[in-house]
């Protein structure tokens, strides 16, 4: 009796099957797909993908994704489109249609209402000459590759196939819409990547909140206005400028005479600093590294602009 395979073996052949898949896709990329990147780029509407299914929970994560990197775009199911969710499609919008067969029957209601009004439709099917193929203004076709299930049937292979395909399409209109990390940050607002894509400037306090000195200012005043701002740090400033910091350690090694001195006697110069525009994750791993808790930002002239707290890292989420 032959031995049976091992989870780890099924898991191999399953990956080897689909990565075959995508690398024939890879190879034989429709000619069509700049033609749809074109028309997408165009559209002033929304790109409204559908499909039924598994296809049909492909498309949902391709709408999600071209939302979240600059291209308005939402999943219709086609089964609601049906039942007067056709209403959502416009003359403004692109469809992307997405069956293995181009043969599924919900679409039918879809595809005759992108004929009717002629808006731009985009299959993505294995067959070229099925009814969806045919009716389709561009045609992104999948490779005739095996399903990687036991029985060669469940949506497995071609799923992998389309949803690397939904995302090569999103990715190609992000760089040529020139969609930036800050672009990126507006629609991720919450969560651990949203925060680690934050500025220091998004976070840090500034004017009257921060806790400033000259170099003249007896150190009772300076403690008086540490004690005030409460971040336990002083800037020291000249003509606007940052040239030095008063830290707790600094109190510390000049206590025996603290008061009869000045903050800028005081005060350890050329401190550590930080851009306004730098992420906030690069703010606390300075913060980390030399073991401060507060660092003040400065712009490209040395010109104070604020101070952000490891408190406020840790409040956005940077941890």
């Amino acid at each position: 009796m032959p031995a049976r395979e091992t989870p780890r073996e099924i898991a191999r052949e399953v990956i080897r099957i689909e990565a075959e898949a995508l690398g024939a896709m890879t190879a034989a990329l429709s000619e069509d797909f700049d033609a749809v990147i074109s028309r997408l780029l165009q559209v002033t509407g929304r790109v409204i993908v559908s499909g039924m299914g598994k296809s049909g929970h492909i498309a949902a994560k391709i709408a999600a994704t071209m939302a979240s990197t600059g291209t308005p775009a939402q999943y219709v199911h086609p089964g609601e489109a049906s039942h007067g969710d056709l209403g959502m499609i416009t003359k403004a919008d692109a469809v992307i249609l997405i069956s293995n067969s181009g043969e599924t029957r919900e679409l039918a209601d879809i595809i005759a209402h992108s004929r009717r009004f002629a808006i731009p439709l985009v299959a993505i099917t294995k067959r070229a000459s099925s009814t969806l193929g045919q009716q389709a203004d561009f045609l992104l076709q999948l490779p005739d590759a095996p399903e990687a299930c036991a029985i060669g049937m469940a949506p497995t292979t071609s799923t992998t196939c389309t949803l690397a395909l939904g995302d090569a399409l999103a990715v190609a209109m992000m760089r040529l819409r020139g969609f930036e990390r800050e672009n990126f940050l507006a629609f991720h607002p919450g969560g651990t990547l949203g925060a680690q894509l934050l500025r220091v400037s998004s976070v840090m306090h500034a004017g009257e909140a921060l806790p400033i000195v000259t170099e003249s200012t007896p150190m009772g005043e300076t403690l008086l206005e540490m004690t005030a701002k409460g971040f336990g740090v002083a800037a020291l400033v000249e003509g606007g400028r940052l040239i030095g910091v008063i830290t707790d350690g600094d109190l510390r090694r000049n206590l025996a005479d603290l008061m009869a001195r000045t903050a800028g006697e005081v005060a350890t110069r050329n401190p550590l600093s930080i851009a306004p525009e730098a992420l906030l994750s690069e703010a606390l791993g300075v913060m980390n590294a030399h073991k401060i808790s507060a660092l003040f930002a400065v712009d490209e002239g040395g010109m104070l602009r604020g101070l952000v707290h490891i408190h406020d890292a840790l409040r956005a989420g940077v941890a």
